[in-house]
């Protein structure tokens, strides 16, 4: 047992955290497990789910014990029937296979960006939030996820072609509008730790892939996650952050890079600001240096703002529109059971 979040527990709660793994891995109708305290097992089963994605057919728990017993017996609760899931799990299996086979000798960063990619192309938003968009089952094989199943896919992935990754799950935060928890991921690449939220990410698409929240440190992550649940080691690097080749400060430097921008016919330029706050008059003068130079091409500049991560995409077209852009769908996960369960 070697999971990032199997390491932070207790003899106990270890010993408990085997006992669940090999009998969801058996398909175990009913799972022997050392009695412990209500709040303990679920945080142990949590802890579990984190850690092995693998495990996507089950998705919770009853269980049942006896006055003076020395165990519990867990009964868990599977998304299909044996056969099912012995079917789901080739087929997941031989998908993950594809999608890495093209990874083989890859550096880790590129690994993380095709793996990043691969969510961004292949997997859309599950507004009806089914049962199976929680686990990896749903980006893998349907094409469709919530930010749980997307990041544990993302682990299930990294795992496959050997990046260090962890499931990170953030708290709920009604007071600021934010309903439920929420989960991304926290990866190390080359030595060095940072978090990476492919299901914002995805929800800031317009036209071109968007890489707002690939590779930030504690500071920027937090400027718009809530407190986690449970802890993750610090990430304090801001070396791989993907917008650190185009974090401009001057309306001047927008303009130039738009030049290049146009000169290659691209339809859209994204970047990071770093020239104070985004304020409407420093917005302004930004869209006024772009659009002098989309000008001379006969084109006008649509725009797209991330204002809390201070990021811009700028679209070149016949026509055009400005919207402040939140992600808005990577808050919808619902993680909580009354049993404890994911």
């Amino acid at each position: 047992m070697d999971g990032f979040y199997y390491k932070g527990l207790g003899r106990e709660e270890k010993a408990a955290y085997e006992q669940m793994k090999t009998g969801f891995e058996q398909l175990m109708p009913a799972v022997r497990v050392i009695r412990l305290e209500r709040e303990r097992l679920a945080e142990v089963y949590l802890r579990l789910k984190l850690d092995t994605p693998l495990l996507f057919y089950v998705t919770g728990y009853s269980y049942r014990y006896y006055p003076g017993a020395d165990h519990v017996e867990l009964i868990p609760q599977y998304l299909f029937d044996k056969g099912k899931i012995r079917t789901h799990r080739q087929a997941v299996s031989a998908r993950i296979q594809r999608v890495i086979r093209p990874l083989q000798g890859k550096s880790q960063r590129e690994k993380e960006l095709a793996i990043h990619d691969f969510i961004l192309d292949n997997v859309r938003y599950d507004k009806l939030k089914k049962s199976y968009s929680h686990e990896i089952i749903g980006p893998l094989t349907q094409g469709v996820g919530v930010c749980e199943g997307i990041a544990k896919t993302v682990k299930a992935l990294c795992d496959a072609v050997g990046v260090e990754c962890i499931v990170a799950l953030g708290e709920a935060n009604p007071e600021r509008g934010v309903k439920y928890r929420h989960t991304w991921n926290v990866l190390t690449i080359d030595e060095k730790r940072y978090h990476m939220d492919a299901t914002f990410d995805n929800s800031l698409q317009r036209g071109t892939h968007r890489y707002d929240y690939f590779n930030l440190d504690d500071r920027h992550i937090f400027l718009d996650h809530e407190r986690l649940v449970l802890p993750v080691p610090q990430c304090r690097e801001d070396q791989g952050y993907y917008y650190r080749s185009v974090s401009l400060t001057k309306p001047e430097a927008v303009a130039e890079r738009v030049r290049q921008a146009l000169r290659k016919k691209q339809a859209h330029f994204v970047f990071h600001w770093r020239g104070g706050g985004l304020s409407r008059e420093i917005l302004g003068e930004i869209l006024r240096a772009a659009s002098a130079e989309a000008g001379k091409k006969g084109l006008q500049v649509g725009c797209a703002v991330n204002v809390r991560q201070a990021v811009i995409q700028l679209d070149f077209g016949s026509a055009a529109e400005t919207e402040l852009q939140q992600p808005d769908e990577g808050q919808e996960t619902a993680l909580q059971k009354e049993n404890g369960s994911v």
